[in-house]
């Protein structure tokens, strides 16, 4: 079998002798950063540990920039938020043992939001792996073991030839529909090694397109469009593929009302005559989409959160679009297509007929007016009040990002994200402490535009550390944090279970005098003086915080 090599770039006399020629002094960290470089990396993410140094020598001959976090949890969470934003790969370079470790809980968060994010993780010395108990330092009997749950895919390196390889294999991973965080790991004594290898140049590592077979296509275009009512679920899926035109353009072909899910925010604009919003944790919503005769899921796993805590029991058919195959089919039978979601709805824009349906635009607004009338019934007025002020002060091309707190409960439902790929929360995974350093991540992707926090106090002390690190980049970054002196909703979820919480009440700092000991300057405000205050800082360059001292309470839930 022959091949055709004619169409490949040819080096020049200078380009092969600079091969034949390498510059002394590399290592294989410099493999690892010249690979990052040819794949077009130009941010990594990361902590320097003992057995890793290698790889961070070998940055500063490089022209990779360098985000250094303070916790290597964090700066998993601020590759997640830098792999939403962009849609790239971000590096994360992590050491051994409690290094790796420490960022296993933002990558699972990133492997439940689909966020592309590359950990490169340094090994005890070659002679160590193999599961024996040799006494290295942060020696694991298996490292891999420890990941392998939470990745797509795990590379190991033995040798410095192996690591452009290894690292494209993965970066290809990270990029294949469905998104994910994806693993490397090379011994210290492999990163510390000479090289006389050639520079590593340009590197083709394309992601596998996942297509919609055709004829599911067919048939899901057939009952979309002889639906009588039919309706549309988006989630994070349709953010992820940057599907949002796409979504609109086929809602408004079928006149088909749509729902986004909380990964799904900004999927689908908020004040079109067909939007339902992501009021999901609401009957009303559950009731409209079990009445509908064809329901179109597209990017969503329907899980707990974005069926009602399971409550939601679809009459009609169900159309399921996900690039996920462990999630087609894995809470309801549906006529399951393994796609891409941008793939997929674009076949099926072309494949519907057009069908108008003047009345989806009034059930939108009875369903609207019944879930308004609920939370009215329940004088939640300040809760209202508060998120209404974020929104106010925020920029509408400015990305927020949401702890797990009562405020981001409820701007889950209540929020107008305005854009696609602007509201990020962890509501994937669900752990502490997302906010401020994902928020660091977004800030470092485009410096040019404010980025918000939001945390509860709680949630602040898993990243109060981060203020370094914002005020080190002087990153242009405003942190909300809501201080009701413990954790908020385990306090309401006790309560009401228990009668009494316990283990919920927390002694914590004085957010403004601790923020001002990093430098960051910091504001106490008010729910009144909270949009004013909010948009002066998002305004001001650089870091800051605002403080709310404000007890918060949730919506009842529907689905007991």
């Amino acid at each position: 079998m022959s091949h055709d090599h004619d169409d490949r770039p040819q080096l020049t006399a200078a380009q092969a002798a600079a091969v034949l020629t390498p510059p002394p002094g590399r290592n294989g960290g410099d493999l690892v950063v010249e690979s990052l470089q040819g794949l077009g990396a130009t941010t990594v993410f990361g902590l320097p540990g003992q057995h890793a140094l290698g790889m961070f020598d070998a940055l500063r001959r490089s022209s990779l920039r360098y985000v250094g976090l303070r916790v290597e949890n964090n700066a998993g969470f601020a590759a997640d938020a830098y792999g939403r934003i962009t849609g790239e790969v971000a590096p994360l370079l992590l050491s051994t043992g409690p290094g790796a470790l420490t960022s296993l809980a933002a990558l699972q968060e990133a492997a439940a939001a689909s966020a592309p994010v590359l950990a490169i993780s340094s090994q005890i010395p070659s002679a160590g792996l193999g599961g024996g108990r040799h006494g290295y330092l942060h020696e694991l009997r298996d490292q891999q073991a420890s990941v392998r749950d939470i990745v797509k895919s795990v590379h190991t390196v033995r040798a410095a030839s192996q690591i452009p390889s290894a690292i494209a294999a993965a970066w290809e991973s990270a990029l294949t529909a469905p998104h994910g965080p994806v693993w490397v790991e090379i011994p210290q004594d492999v990163l510390l090694a000479e090289t006389t290898l050639p520079v590593v140049s340009a590197m083709d590592a394309t992601p596998r397109e996942l297509y919609p077979r055709p004829e599911l296509t067919i048939a899901a275009a057939h009952l979309l469009s002889n639906a009588e009512r039919p309706v549309i679920i988006a989630g994070g899926g349709v953010v992820r593929s940057d599907a949002s035109g796409k979504l609109r353009a086929l809602a408004e072909k079928l006149d088909a009302p749509v729902v986004t899910t909380f990964g799904g925010k900004g999927a689908f604009p908020w004040e079109h005559p067909l939007s339902l919003r992501s009021w999901l944790e609401d009957r009303h919503t559950t009731d409209f989409l079990e009445d509908a005769d064809v329901l179109l899921v597209v990017g969503s796993g329907l899980g707990e959160l974005s069926s009602n805590y399971h409550t939601l029991r679809p009459r009609g058919r169900v159309i399921q679009i996900e690039a996920d195959a462990g999630k087609l089919e894995s809470n309801h039978p549906a006529l399951g297509i393994h796609s891409d979601a941008r793939e997929a709805l674009a076949d099926l824009l072309d494949a519907v007929e057009r069908r108008e349906d003047p009345a989806a635009a009034e059930r939108v607004v009875t369903v609207l007016e019944k879930v308004r009338a609920r939370i009215d019934a329940q004088e939640l007025t300040l809760e209202q009040q508060v998120l209404a002020a974020v929104r106010q002060a925020l920029p509408d091309g400015s990305p927020s990002f949401w702890d797990m707190t009562i405020l981001a409960y409820w701007a889950w439902s209540a929020f107008d994200a305005r854009r696609p790929n602007t509201m990020h929360s962890a509501q994937g995974a669900g752990g502490l402490g997302y906010g401020f350093p994902a928020a660091i991540g977004a800030a470092s992707a485009d410096p040019t535009i404010p980025v918000l926090a939001v945390s509860g106090d709680g949630g602040a002390m898993y990243s109060i550390a981060e203020l370094a690190t914002a005020r080190q980049y002087d990153l242009p970054l405003t942190w909300l944090i809501v201080d009701d002196g413990g954790y908020g909703i385990l306090r309401e979820y006790m309560t009401g279970a228990f009668g009494e919480a316990t283990g919920t009440e927390l002694s914590r700092p004085d957010f403004v005098a601790l923020a001002e000991s990093f430098g960051v300057p910091a504001v106490r405000t008010a729910p009144e003086s909270l949009a004013a205050d909010l948009g002066k800082a998002l305004a001001t360059p650089g870091p800051s915080v605002v403080v709310l001292p404000a007890l918060l309470r949730m919506f009842e839930p529907t689905h007991l």
